[in-house]
């Protein structure tokens, strides 16, 4: 069968394929391959620009032009040459600089320049940049700008019912009053924090050679520094250079970054299964799409699928992420390849991540709160007073507050009445009696609302 959304092993790829599409360019075989051409020409136009190699003189304008062209040109029919390549080769790195022979064969100023491409390098000089430059591209334009939705999408939740009190459930049981948007403001305040910090892990990358000494480097040019070089071209790609190394670089960083996702992750998590308890609470309720379904038998149904979905999406990409983060730092001796066919699912992880912060985003489009449903929850729980009229009784110095309330309310349901009688019985002055008997579960939620405006 040709290869579709509707043929596509993965649901990355087919069912949700046009959610993860920002990411097929970068984290696809083609976009491996085009960072792979990337490195190699900027570590050729680098050797060049040294001016230690009598049969390398720097390139000059025409020359660079043909080398920008390779790089930021690269194209799907290229991406094909290369894999033709690699058919002949049975190596993907070595398909790679085969081919940018290919492209500077008979090219002005290019003539000399075959014998320097893949200079002192190892496959992984060139994988491991080629994969950091991935990460961090996916980092920089695809998840990011995604979580960020997320997180306005979550504070404008908070801020727009900062101020409608709701029953806390701890233990599942009632607990003190609240806001709705306070509670929305602790998963934008949790998800900001996570979100600066996943964006802070530095991405690490190496080029030093067969074993990371310079061996071969130092064997053909012996007065270069080549630590110096490689630290600048490292950098020069964005990223932060790592001096020690086996062959490979160690992936300590992608494992840092996987973990960090993964607490975003996990945020995204515990506010899609709130929000689907909320919903069964009846405390949100869910606008119909028009033409939706929701059972396939029972017609009424609106059910909370894009939360559903982005909790099932989190599962997977945190499973893939925290096996990566686990598998890829750990490398026999100086190299194993074990470490190369996990790498190929890079995408993955990031996919589902990227599908579940949709589902999620597209679920708290579709919430309207239900005021109704959370002020009869509220009436009902008059026994929540317990805490600030045991509270106050303490402030007084009477003994036994907290025991008085606990023999009043514990386990069973009281009215205001009831609250009343108890208020009047015990000796606090005139003013504190005035003031809990004018409380009221829905006016007992603390500084819930300040707090859901500054989320």
């Amino acid at each position: 069968m040709d290869l579709s959304t509707l043929t596509a092993i993965s649901p990355a790829d087919g069912r949700y394929g046009s959610r993860t599409a920002a990411l097929r360019p970068i984290t696809s075989e083609f976009g491996l391959i085009r960072y792979r051409i990337a490195v190699e020409v900027r570590w050729l136009r680098a050797l060049a620009a040294e001016a230690e190699f009598d049969a390398l003189a720097p390139f000059d304008p025409g020359a660079e032009k043909r080398l920008d062209d390779i790089a930021s040109g690269f194209s799907l029919d290229d991406a094909r040459r290369v894999k033709a390549i690699e058919r002949e080769t049975n190596h993907d790195v070595k398909a790679v600089e085969y081919f940018i022979r290919e492209q500077i064969a008979g090219a002005p100023g290019l003539s000399r320049a075959s014998a320097f491409i893949h200079f002192a390098c190892t496959s992984e000089d060139i994988n491991n940049l080629a994969c950091a430059l991935m990460l961090s591209e996916a980092r920089a334009e695809v998840l990011l700008p995604s979580m960020r939705h997320l997180l306005d999408a979550v504070r404008g939740l908070a801020r727009a019912h900062a101020a409608v009190p709701m029953l806390s459930r701890t233990h599942g049981q009632p607990a003190s009053p609240t806001t709705v948007g306070k509670e929305m403001s602790v998963f934008a305040s949790r998800l900001r924090r996570q979100l600066d910090a996943f964006a802070a892990v530095p991405v690490t990358g190496k080029l030093n050679g067969a074993v990371g000494n310079y061996n071969a480097h130092l064997a053909a040019c012996p007065g270069v520094d080549w630590h110096r070089i490689s630290r600048e071209f490292v950098e020069g790609l964005g990223l932060a250079w790592n001096s020690h190394t086996t062959q490979i670089e160690p992936h300590d960083s992608t494992a840092e970054l996987f973990h960090a996702l993964a607490r975003v992750n996990q945020v995204v998590l515990d506010l899609c299964r709130d929000v689907w308890t909320y919903i069964s609470l009846g405390y949100f309720r869910q606008r119909p799409v028009t033409g939706e379904t929701g059972s396939s038998t029972m017609p009424h149904k609106v059910n909370p699928i894009d939360f559903e979905n982005a909790e099932g999406n989190v599962g997977i990409a945190n499973a893939i992420l925290g096996h990566l983060a686990a598998k890829l730092p750990v490398s026999r001796l100086q190299r194993d390849l074990s470490d190369s066919t996990a790498q190929r699912n890079l995408g993955v992880g990031l996919a589902h991540s990227l599908i579940a912060y949709d589902s999620c985003l597209r679920g708290l489009g579709k919430l309207a709160i239900d005021r109704d449903a959370i002020a009869r929850d509220l009436d009902d729980a008059w026994e929540l007073l317990a805490e600030p009229i045991q509270t106050v009784m303490r402030r007084h110095g009477i003994e036994n507050s907290y025991e008085l309330l606990k023999t009043l309310t514990r386990g069973r349901a009281i009215d205001r009445a009831t609250l009343a009688r108890f208020i009047e019985s015990v000796a606090i002055p005139r003013e504190e009696k005035d003031a809990l008997l004018a409380l009221t579960p829905s006016a007992y939620v603390g500084a819930a609302e300040r707090l859901a405006l500054d989320p």
